[in-house]
């Protein structure tokens, strides 16, 4: 009989994948550090946003994978570069002028334009944190103002002014010739003003660890690289943070790639071992524009949660994470019912076809049992048609289509009946366009109709089905899609919708035909 081991080491499902390849970087063997370090990188210059979501859920996904195949001991370190100096405003925070008078600060010297905490990186912190909390995330969170003021990350800093000729000559050709005049890997920190200064160095001292510099002022200063005086450029801030922690695993977006020898190059030259890397590729807007966290065009974590419970969004990052994927609101009632059709599937499936479904790796290998009767993309069309304003105004339809379901034995059912219900009254109705049906269509629906008033065949989806099916038929609709355009336009104001069969059976037969007739009449136009 094969073991879940021996299982999830033949797996291609891709936290597998790079489990093995975590696994191999030691030779099965523990390191020396006594763990295996995953590492997720945040920048916390405005809120956060679902990409960063992405990449903790997803290295989370390969960590429990590394620790189905070794005995090693892991970590997971989630860590915000909130020294970084404030280069712009968000656009979607208040008190912008406020704001404004604090640029080039580092984010945890800039002051909460919320007024909620001592800071604005302390603020943007707190949020990613609720978020990653909500989710039951295990992991360690570290500030970077802490990480270089603290001392922790004085040593790599010494090394980093011992071999400033090394990272200068790794970071140099991937700068304009401008830029290259001036560039520094160290940006020190105002001892007056708190900015975060890019000015050229005078003199970087090895013995010493301290560099020189004119402010912008023509005013000189000396400055110790260690104790929170001075920062890395946030490039080779990345590779000497994986040195300085001994970072193994990093995945980040594909907009990194091309930075990826450069964080390599840097991490080695300050004795470390470059970790391994796994890139994904980015998040797009309804437009297909790259999603921002300083423009706010994607969707935040507390949106999606505000329609959906919080499995689907881990479902939609578990997906081909290293295709391009749009991440817009209609994307939500699909991941929702993939999600659910995975959960049923899971108790029929071998082990070797469990560890390759997606719950395997959002449930961390106990997946519930989903007691999802009715889809969620049914949930909504009967939300649309029945005037619901909460869960409880789908649940009489649900009974009689379900006797067995109850909110109490199946709370999923209920929690997905209260999103849909939200869900068409912000999303769906606002954009609803009903029309009138052509000649040909409302000679089908009034025949419709009347085989729906004898029909005695109860509430079967798949004989409804068949007879909607042979309606469209009899009435020389061809292709068939267009009898069910039809009568979604007419009936739902979209031009997609359920299968019809499924509708009628969820809805009721009386309440069916009652719409329909209201449609022939044109009373669900303007």
């Amino acid at each position: 009989m094969t073991s879940l081991r021996d299982a999830a080491m033949n797996s291609k499902a891709w936290p597998f994948e790079e489990a093995r390849a975590v696994l191999k970087r030691y030779g099965g063997k523990e390191p020396e550090k006594g763990y295996v370090l995953f590492e997720t990188g945040y920048g916390p210059s405005g809120l956060p946003h679902i990409g960063t979501f992405g990449e903790v859920a997803r290295t989370t996904m390969i960590r429990r994978a590394f620790e189905i195949i070794s005995d090693i001991p892991t970590r997971l370190i989630c860590f915000s570069d909130d020294v970084d100096g404030m280069r712009k405003v968000p656009d979607n925070v208040p008190n912008q002028e406020m704001l404004r008078q604090h640029m080039q600060k580092p984010l945890t010297s800039v002051p909460d334009p919320y007024g909620e905490f001592e800071s604005f990186g302390h603020h943007n912190n707190a949020m990613l944190r609720r978020f990653l909390d909500t989710f039951g995330f295990e992991y360690e969170f570290i500030s970077a103002t802490e990480f270089y003021k603290s001392g922790r990350f004085d040593d790599t800093l010494r090394l980093a002014a011992e071999r400033y000729e090394q990272i200068m000559e790794i970071m140099l050709p991937s700068l304009r010739e401008e830029r290259q005049q001036t560039y520094s890997c160290f940006l020190p920190i105002h001892p007056e003003t708190g900015r975060v200064l890019y000015v050229p160095m005078k003199h970087v001292d090895k013995r010493d660890h301290t560099i020189t510099f004119d402010d912008e002022e023509g005013r000189e200063w000396t400055l110790p690289v260690t104790g929170g005086h001075v920062k890395l450029q946030w490039k080779p801030d990345f590779g000497a943070r994986w040195a300085a922690l001994g970072v193994d695993f990093e995945m980040y977006g594909k907009d990194h790639s091309t930075n990826t020898p450069i964080y390599d190059g840097i991490c080695e030259v300050l004795g470390g071992r470059k970790p391994n890397h796994f890139t994904y590729e980015l998040f797009l807007d309804e437009k297909g524009q790259k999603i921002s966290k300083s423009k706010g065009n994607g969707l935040t974590i507390d949106e999606w949660l505000t329609y959906a419970a919080t499995e689907s969004l881990s479902y939609f990052m578990y997906q081909k994470p290293k295709t391009a994927k749009r991440l817009w609101w209609d994307v939500i009632p699909k991941a929702v019912d993939e999600y659910h059709q995975q959960l049923k599937a899971f108790p029929e499936q071998s082990l070797e076809q469990q560890v390759n479904n997606p719950v395997w790796h959002i449930h961390n290998g106990k997946p519930p049992e989903s007691r999802m009767v009715v889809s969620f993309a049914m949930l909504l069309n009967l939300a649309s048609v029945a005037a619901a304003k909460d869960a409880a105004g789908l649940w009489k339809f649900i009974r009689r289509y379900a006797p067995e379901a109850s909110p109490e034995t199946h709370p999923d059912l209920d929690a997905a009946a209260g999103y849909a219900v939200r869900y068409f009254a912000d999303k769906i109705a606002p954009s609803r366009h009903f029309r009138l049906p052509t000649e040909r269509e409302r000679a089908a629906m009034e025949d419709l109709v009347a085989r729906l008033k004898v029909w005695d065949g109860g509430l079967d989806d798949e004989a409804l089905q068949s007879m909607v099916f042979a309606v469209g038929k009899d009435h020389g609709f061809e292709p068939l899609r267009d009898w069910f355009k039809a009568l979604y336009e007419v009936l739902l104001g979209a031009s997609e919708g359920p299968r019809f069969g499924g509708f009628i059976a969820l809805y009721g037969v009386e309440e069916s035909v009652a719409l329909i007739e209201r449609g022939l009449r044109g009373e669900l136009v303007g």
